[in-house]
This record gives C-alpha cells, structure tokens and sequence, in this order.
C-alpha cells in the first residue's frame, strides 16, 4: 500500500505543510501493524523512526517507577488515532525516552527517522517544519511525564 501526500496533508501533525515536503514524507512512508501487547519500543534504544498513528491505541511508559515495589512501568499516556508516536529520532543522542506498547491492535504509518534526518540538513525549511511539530509533540508527551510524577510523588507520600 502506498501512502499518498493528500492523506498526509489531512493529519493533524502534518496539516499546512507545502505539498514537496508532504511529498517527500509519503516517499517514505510504509504502512506498519502491531497486535495487541506488542512493545513497539524500548526506552534507552536506538531512536531512528516515528510513527502516525491511523488506529488503535499505545501506551507511552516510563520503565522507573520507583514507588511501586513490583517495579510495574509507569503509564505516562495513552496515544491514538491521529497522533504521533515518537520524538526521540529527531533529537541527539537519538534513543527511546519511553517505552511504547500496542494496547489494542494497532496500524500506523512508519516514517524512517534516519533518512529523513538526513533530508533535514539538506533542506532547512523541511527540517523547521518537522523539528516545530516535532518539539510540540515532545513538550506534551514531558508535561503528561510531569504530571504523572507529581501524581506519584503523592501515592508515595501517603
């Protein structure tokens, strides 16, 4: 299955890109699944790729968890359809901050994060363009971390 540029431009990540750079990203887009429970990735890995996601449901984790005593993992957020899984591929040192795992069964758009690094330093305009949604998609993903850790830090407390 090809992605196309005219799906792309529909997604909230990507909505008012121009049309080469939606171009370039289906040039590169491969259609992905993942069964219910599957660890998609692993905090602490080698971070080259991102993911949209067309449905189901993922669970970001945070493998510290240092109130409970079975060492369960933390659940930072549960993503769905429309967003975007994983930042980490766009900023060095280029690994996993959490752990992502399939809830439900789960299809997504797999983009290659290398690569399109890579076009990155070639274009500057693509890469302001993938690094502002990027940088927006990782504040959220850190304030869902903050809270979850004050909520912690409380049931610890008690």
């Amino acid at each position: 299955m090809e992605i196309n540029p005219e799906f792309l431009a529909e997604q909230p990540f990507f909505k008012g890109l121009a049309d080469p750079h939606l171009e370039r990203l289906a040039a590169v887009a491969m259609p992905v699944e993942f069964p219910a429970g599957k660890q998609i990735f692993k905090e602490g890995s080698p971070a080259n790729r991102f993911y949209l996601l067309t449905s189901g449901e993922v669970a970001l984790e945070s493998s510290s968890n240092e109130c409970d005593d079975e060492r369960k993992p933390m659940l930072i957020e549960t993503i769905g359809a429309g967003d975007v899984l994983g930042w980490s591929w766009i900023f060095p040192p280029y690994y996993w901050h959490f752990d992502a795992r399939a809830e439900s069964p789960v299809k997504a758009i797999f983009f290659y994060g290398s690569r399109l690094r890579e076009q990155c330093e070639h274009d500057h305009d693509f890469g302001y363009e993938l690094m502002k949604r990027t940088a927006e998609v990782a504040i959220v993903r850190l304030q869902s971390t903050r809270q979850r850790l004050l909520e912690q830090n409380k049931k610890c407390s008690i």
